[in-house]
């Protein structure tokens, strides 16, 4: 059941906020049927573990088959559009300049596709790839040898996915764009994310040692909970909407 004096107190937050940082989890990319990581898979995807495809070490053993489920997700996403909470977002982005800062632990780029094209994406793109090994002067991304993965024609580098795997650490640039976020707003919105995941989960942490309000919406219990000041039990598509709009 929806709690409609918090909701309403959470938009009067919002509305008194001078900077806002939002970030958003698998949750959110579900509600546009996104299948979150582990769910993905399925099929004859089914019988690996996660660890058995999203690692450097995986990769370097068996390219083909890592890049072939890397390629499987990507045309998933072909298949799907972002939904009222990724709008939601960036309509309110685009009426405040400089107001919203979106930080997502999410590769889909849908929060991209909705049109917030600055946004932080602290595990990556899996629309993208980049070189495997420091890429040498012959390793131009044209011409480049087609394959599974395709690679350079000279020194034979690979592409890889320009995902986070297990065992990497998070981009620099980004993750120090996101504890600048942090620690600089007045708000914190955590949508649709479960908080089991660090150092992103952390960031929540910083916002409120900062003393930023903390809201989390998300439909199930996280383990954000304990510092947030409102907890929203709704999903993203349906709450973020109420919140922004007019806002």
């Amino acid at each position: 059941m929806v709690d409609a004096a918090l909701r309403s107190q959470v938009r009067q937050w919002i509305v008194e906020a001078p900077r806002i940082t939002v970030l958003s989890g698998a949750g959110m990319s579900a509600e546009s049927g996104v299948p979150t990581f582990r769910d993905a898979l399925t099929g004859l995807w089914a019988r690996f573990n996660p660890e058995e495809l999203a690692t450097e070490t995986a990769f370097r053993a068996h390219p083909q088959r890592v890049w072939a489920w890397y390629a499987h997700r990507r045309e998933a996403l072909a298949q799907v559009q972002p939904n009222a909470g990724h709008c939601a977002l960036a309509a309110f982005a685009l009426r405040h300049p400089g107001r919203l800062t979106l930080i997502t632990q999410n590769v889909d780029g849908l929060h991209q596709r909705a049109g917030l094209a600055d946004t932080i994406a602290l595990h990556g793109s899996l629309l993208d790839d980049h070189w495997l090994d420091l890429p040498r002067t012959c390793c131009h991304t044209e011409p480049i040898q087609s394959g599974e993965p395709p690679s350079c024609p000279v020194c034979g580098n690979q592409r890889r996915p320009s995902v986070v795997w297990f065992g990497e650490s998070l981009p620099g640039p980004a993750f120090a764009a996101a504890e600048a976020a942090a620690q600089d707003c007045d708000l914190m919105l955590v949508v649709g994310t479960s908080g089991v995941v660090y150092p992103a989960a952390g960031l929540a942490f910083t916002a409120h040692q900062r003393g930023a309000r903390v809201v989390i919406v998300n439909p199930e219990p996280s383990d954000l909970d304990a510092v947030a000041d409102a907890c929203l039990r709704e999903p993203a598509a349906q709450c973020l909407p109420h919140l922004l709009e007019n806002s």
